[in-house]
């Protein structure tokens, strides 16, 4: 199950502290205990709710690249429901060429 960061301005818009709040993070929860299963492991920091929130309280570890792949399952089901969600769109207009003959 690779990962695709291809693209994406995530690493770009993490704080230049990130490295303290992972430390942080780290004292808070040595096990590295998944906030998504419940079994320790984790090897990624996760933002709980989606978004640029870099909180403590909004950070916790997740499985990334080690079994059972928790914050990749969790990361491909937001983004599929973003595709989801439905765009307001103008709704299609009459070519000029099509209008009403006198």
């Amino acid at each position: 199950m690779p990962g695709n960061w291809a693209g994406s301005s995530r690493r770009r818009r993490l704080p230049a502290n990130w490295d303290q709040l992972r430390a942080a993070k780290h004292r808070q929860n040595p096990q590295h205990i998944c906030h998504l299963c419940g079994k320790p492991g984790g090897d990624q920091l996760d933002h709980i709710v989606r978004g640029d929130d870099h909180r403590l309280a909004n950070l916790d570890w997740a499985h990334t690249n080690v079994e059972p792949w928790c914050h990749r399952y969790k990361s491909s089901r937001e983004g599929n429901d973003a595709k989801k969600r439905v765009s307001i769109k103008r709704p299609p207009e009459q070519h000029p060429g099509m209008g009403d003959l006198p």
